[in-house]
């Protein structure tokens, strides 16, 4: 049976997540970003909360954890890097493994906005939640990592099939398209763009979106084709990386 993946905004541009196992009825809600919008949702579909998935250990990714636990029972998995807030149940890394019921989550490595970021891939149903590392049309800022390992991260996620959906934790896409646009003419952009802003002058939600989408747009997974727009060597692919990020850092439009 599939997995039930109920969306809802919070905070100032923040997604919350509720992942339902129909198998089982058991449920996750990826991050914490408001504890309170959580416990209101799981309230209004009736649900019973199992797990706490956290992808990194920033406040609006992991500061409703004690509440939401507080009021629920769940358990708390997540990165080591966590503990920064409060300890989770159980930690894990790239490689490991989470069970949903009989929804299986593969953690992947995603160092680069915090070093210990990681992912959750459902790979029967075609579901990443990517946290900060992967934006639609952008990826997350290096707080923490450095280019390379960001880039091999975007490669991780960017190596799952196309058709994956990507539920990244923030409606950035139209910010996001701007700088885009600063820096690739490509048509199969601007007729994202067109539609992104929109969707957005609609009140829509850009999120989910699809890792094919994002290989043929995202200009942080096309850098090394940009690399002479932003002054960069296109190899090794990661410097070319580096030179869109801080392009993007600079952005002022």
């Amino acid at each position: 049976m599939p997995l039930t993946v109920h969306q809802f905004p919070c905070l100032q541009d923040n997604y919350g997540f509720l992942a339902r196992d129909e198998a089982s009825g058991q449920v996750a809600c990826i991050d914490t970003p408001d504890a309170g919008a959580i416990l209101a949702e799981l309230s209004k579909l009736g649900w019973t909360l199992t797990l706490i998935l956290n992808t990194h250990w920033h406040p609006d990714h992991a500061g409703g954890n004690a509440e939401v636990k507080a009021a629920t029972g769940c358990e708390v998995v997540g990165p080591a890097e966590v503990a920064k807030i409060a300890k989770p149940d159980r930690e894990v890394r790239g490689g490991d493994h989470v069970m949903l019921g009989e929804t299986r989550f593969d953690v992947i490595e995603t160092g680069g906005h915090t070093l210990g970021h990681i992912a959750y891939f459902d790979a029967v149903d075609g579901i990443a939640f990517v946290g900060d590392t992967l934006f639609a049309l952008g990826c997350g800022r290096l707080f923490e990592g450095e280019p390379q390992q960001m880039w091999t991260s975007l490669q991780r996620l960017a190596d799952l099939p196309d058709d994956t959906r990507v539920y990244c934790a923030h409606e950035y896409t139209a910010a996001n398209a701007r700088f885009a646009l600063s820096v690739d003419d490509d048509p199969a952009l601007k007729a994202r763009a067109e539609a992104v802003f929109a969707a957005r002058e609609r009140g829509e939600a850009t999120v989910p979106t699809t890792i094919g989408l994002e290989k043929a747009t995202n200009p942080f997974l096309r850098a090394p084709l940009l690399a002479p727009r932003v002054g960069a060597p296109a190899e090794p692919a990661y410097q070319a990386f580096a030179a869109v990020r801080a392009a993007k850092d600079a952005f002022k439009g």
